[in-house]
């Protein structure tokens, strides 16, 4: 089954676009693996809009952290939003990189159907801040690994998503 992946800025248009591309791709009402954790009201505010961006055309299923356990028993296609949030979760709850990489590798090993978001965290300046260095660190090489094993990756910009593989 195809793997995809969708990558760019923030708020580049990459999740309504990923959101766009498996329901046209999928046969079944596909899963929407909300990755991101309840941290304070202005993330309650961006997780409502989401949720109201997608309204019924997808199952919504939330889960930070063990994200396998859930694509494995998924009988429909899935979209992993997002990457970044997990790696912040992950960190957070003292993941390691070679558990994230794990985890990943065990979802890209499946015969799944999966599109992964991911936010482009690499373009910018080396932070002063140790944890945000570990984190774009980590983001590097997580989406190294996702676009190595993908059938499509796809570049978002202002809303364009180009396929670069």
């Amino acid at each position: 089954m195809k793997k995809s992946l969708f990558i760019g800025g923030i708020k580049s248009g990459k999740s309504l676009n990923a959101q766009n591309y498996i329901l046209t791709s999928s046969s079944q009402k596909p899963i929407y693996l909300a990755t991101t954790e309840f941290i304070d009201k202005e993330m309650q505010e961006r997780i409502y809009a989401h949720k109201q961006s997608r309204s019924d055309d997808f199952k919504t299923i939330e889960e930070p952290l063990k994200i396998y356990n859930i694509i494995s028993k998924c009988d429909s296609a899935v979209l992993v939003e997002c990457v970044s949030m997990w790696i912040n979760n992950m960190l957070y709850h003292g993941f390691t990189f070679a558990d994230m990489k794990e985890e990943l590798e065990k979802i890209l090993a499946l015969d799944k159907e999966v599109v992964f978001v991911l936010n482009d965290v690499g373009s910018g300046v080396i932070s002063d801040n140790v944890l945000a260095r570990e984190f774009v660190d980590i983001s590097g090489k997580l989406s190294q690994l996702i676009a190595s094993k993908c059938d499509e990756v796809y570049h978002t910009i202002a809303g364009i998503s180009t396929r670069i593989k």
